[in-house]
């Protein structure tokens, strides 16, 4: 099995190009840089392509030359507040959807199977139930949230041979991300104020590489939501436990998303994703969030 990757210079796909290797399978890692941009490991090693995804010619071109029988399309705009600001609306868009339909439409041709992994944004964030997996609730709050579910219909537009995978408040080696920045702030700051009405669980995305090989590996299709085990927490639990793990005696400071206030885009309170369906289709579930801290703190620090 051949198995194209998409953003592999960001925390997910640099992963999945790990997780592909240790499988012994045939990867080619693809971004917009011209090389490959991340941490000195294996993945420089493993073959890479520069790919606009914007552009449907050039998506077209090296689809039919690399002919993956899959393809896992980790790209996209995260920068949730910088998506708000009008000169930015196209582009976001441009990436998030368009691009997502361009190697939608060229696995179409390739009869590939497609995962493209979304996220909890697409949903209004309101009301304290988790998200059902299937739920058809759509009500993003901000740009980025709205690009990311049109990249979805897009998929399900067409496609049947199709993973889609919500995930949430992610952390990976190879980038920025929420653990590394209280790591930061933490070594400077006695005191921090971290947001405690925004609900949801934390994605290891060294775990979450091994559930998406697992399900490339099937033809168990659909839409998923994958988290880390361990409950629901806040981003203030979350702050809490990282510095209690690395040793840090900063103090947290529950307070209000709109006491926060310094956010453009608005965030969902509700990210708490059921992952039920992971276990009825017979995948295993991610590891307790704690444990999976652990490991990624013996790793950083």
């Amino acid at each position: 099995m051949k198995i194209l990757v998409t953003g592999v210079n960001g925390q997910l796909g640099h992963d999945v190009m790990l997780e592909l290797q240790k499988r012994g399978y045939e990867a080619v890692g693809c971004g917009s840089s011209p090389e490959y941009r991340g941490m000195a490991d294996a993945v420089a090693k493993l073959p890479y392509v520069s790919l606009d995804i914007t552009d449907d010619a050039a998506v077209d071109r090296v689809l039919q030359e690399i002919k993956p029988d899959c393809v896992c399309h980790c790209a996209a705009w995260t920068a949730v507040d910088a998506a708000e600001e009008p000169e930015n609306k196209d582009k976001v868009f441009a990436v998030n959807m368009d691009g997502t339909r361009n190697l939608a439409r060229a696995c179409q041709a390739l009869d590939a199977k497609f995962m493209y992994i979304s996220t909890d944004y697409v949903f209004n964030g309101q009301g304290t139930e988790p998200w059902k997996a299937d739920s058809q609730e759509f009500a993003p709050l901000n740009v980025y949230g709205k690009s990311k579910l049109y990249g979805e219909l897009a998929v399900k537009e067409l496609l049947t041979k199709y993973f889609i995978i919500r995930i949430a408040w992610v952390f990976g080696l190879n980038g920025n991300n929420f653990v590394k920045t209280m790591l930061k702030v933490g070594k400077d700051h006695d005191t921090l104020r971290v947001v405690n009405d925004q609900i949801g669980t934390p994605t290891y995305t060294a775990d979450l590489a091994r559930l998406l090989v697992d399900m490339l590996e099937t033809e168990k299709y659909g839409t998923y939501h994958a988290t880390n085990e361990g409950g629901y927490i806040s981003w203030y639990d979350f702050a809490r436990e990282i510095f209690r793990q690395a040793g840090y005696s900063t103090k947290v400071i529950p307070v209000t998303t709109e006491e926060y206030g310094l956010s453009k885009a608005r965030r969902p309170f509700n990210s708490r994703l059921d992952k039920s369906k992971l276990g009825e289709k017979g995948f295993a579930a991610l590891p307790d969030w704690k444990d999976a801290l652990k490991r990624y703190l013996a790793a950083v620090l």
